[in-house]
């Protein structure tokens, strides 16, 4: 397998485990609002910085998504989170 293979399999396994933190009831709102705020800033077109904009561009990307869903899974129970992954390897 490329690394690149690799790579786009990790992502599909992160957002799998994303998503059922995202339908579990017990899953704060605050939580699920971080998430969905942090796909929709990555996938949306208009970011706080242009992308045009030399480094900073693509920084403020690299800072403000990651930061957003660190936020989201550190306000999660670890229970609530633990079974997000067993049931989301299980499918």
């Amino acid at each position: 397998m490329s690394k690149w293979s690799v790579f786009a399999k990790s992502i599909k396994e992160q957002l799998g485990y994303y998503r059922e933190l995202a339908l579990d009831p017990r899953t704060p709102t605050l939580s699920k609002w971080l998430i969905g705020f942090a796909i929709g800033y990555l996938l949306f077109p208009i970011d706080i910085i242009p992308d045009f904009v030399p480094i900073l561009g693509h920084l403020d990307d690299l800072i403000i998504v990651p930061g957003l869903i660190c936020a989201a899974i550190l306000l999660i129970p670890e229970d609530v989170k633990l079974q997000a992954r067993t049931r989301h390897l299980g499918s």
